[in-house]
């Protein structure tokens, strides 16, 4: 069996990523292609698009959000993701155990004794009326029946877990601060999601074995678990293996990948990319060796946002008034200094709509570039 090294690997997760070069996809289609994008920090996903795509135009992404052609909602790991309305209507049902599991390992001495059924038909009874609600409002609404149990497990619960539920714009918007109003998605896209499949099969699982080989691969079943945070998929990968090519890794562990999925050249150059906090192209693998040194692996769930050198993890970024400020966590040499400050540059014109100028490397007035950690 074929054994891939580090460097075919990331050049594969770069090209399934859109980080390789950055093409000429409408955003929807980007979306649906990257399987959703994790957006619990709102602004977020604009610099991922704009990462990947040539020409990325944020009122796009605003017009597909209050087109209801995508939404924003707890899905993938419990964690909210920006999805396409097609993708939660056909995946959400398939994430129901994993979502009430996961917030039960959060919750369970506080929701013990809850009958969930119940609190879900008190949840939707409320939700009846028709009006968005916070995740307080909808708690605080139910809560006379549980007067024992805190406002939070009981809102977290109806929200992430027991009611299939979306956030309403203007949250998510470019530039936009509002707070989270949440609607159920039979509400706001006008259909129930679909539901679960017969015991036995499991086709949605199977569809989402190629849709996460589409956007990762070549990926272990362990990838594909921590990207979708679903256990229960063995069935859906030998439903399809027969579909699927495999290879090994350095460490042994087979890989499995759609045959015809592109897996460039390990030379192929790599240009530097900014990633926002909480990027899938790092968290969508359980191991993320593939991009992300193990001395920086802790960076990935803190919010940091990430900029790409080779194809690797080589910095980190913010940006404060309008200044992109680049920290290496590692020397550059100068030629990748001069890619990742005329990237900055690019990100800060996009950030400021290319109003005025982007400065330089350190010297500019909105681009500074650090040291080299010592």
């Amino acid at each position: 069996m074929r054994v891939l090294d580090a460097r075919s690997l990331n050049r594969a997760a770069l090209a399934r990523q859109l980080l390789l070069d950055r093409v000429d996809l409408p955003v929807l289609d980007a979306v649906a292609h990257l399987g959703g994008m994790q957006a619990q920090e709102p602004q977020e996903p604009f610099v991922g698009l704009w990462s990947r795509l040539r020409a990325f135009a944020p009122e796009t992404l605003d017009d597909l959000l209050t087109g209801r052609q995508v939404v924003r909602t707890h899905l993938m790991r419990r964690t909210v993701h920006l999805v396409t309305a097609d993708d939660v209507l056909a995946w959400r049902s398939r994430h129901d155990a994993m979502l009430r599991g996961r917030v039960l390992g959060t919750y369970r001495r506080e929701l013990e004794g809850v009958d969930l059924g119940e609190l879900a038909a008190a949840g939707r009874a409320v939700l009846t009326d028709g009006e968005p609600r916070s995740m307080a409002g909808l708690a605080r609404a139910v809560a006379g029946r549980w007067p024992d149990v805190g406002q939070r497990p009981l809102g977290e619960m109806l929200v992430a877990a027991l009611i299939p539920m979306v956030q309403l714009p203007p949250r998510g918007l470019w530039r936009t601060r509002a707070g989270v109003r949440n609607a159920p998605v039979a509400a706001w896209l006008g259909r129930e999601v679909d539901p679960p499949s017969p015991p036995g099969t499991d086709p949605v699982g199977a569809a989402l074995v190629r849709r996460y080989l589409t956007a990762f691969g070549p990926a272990a079943s362990a990838d594909l678990r921590a990207w979708c945070g679903l256990a229960g998929l063995p069935a859906a990968v030998a439903a399809v293996r027969g579909e699927l090519v495999a290879f090994r890794d350095e460490r042994g562990r087979e890989l499995l990948d759609l045959p015809d999925a592109p897996r460039p050249d390990p030379g192929t150059p790599a240009p530097a990319r900014f990633l926002p906090a909480f990027d899938n192209a790092v968290l969508g693998y359980q191991d993320r060796g593939r991009v992300i040194d193990d001395a920086h692996r802790g960076l990935s769930v803190t919010g940091a946002r990430f900029v790409l050198v080779d194809g690797r993890v080589s910095a980190t970024w913010t940006v404060e008034d309008g200044t992109v400020t680049v920290t290496p966590l590692r020397r550059l040499t100068r030629p990748e200094r001069t890619e990742v400050t005329e990237e900055a540059r690019a990100l800060a014109s996009f950030l400021s709509d290319g109003d005025g100028d982007c400065g330089g490397d350190g010297g500019g007035d909105r681009v500074r570039v650090g040291a080299a950690p010592p």
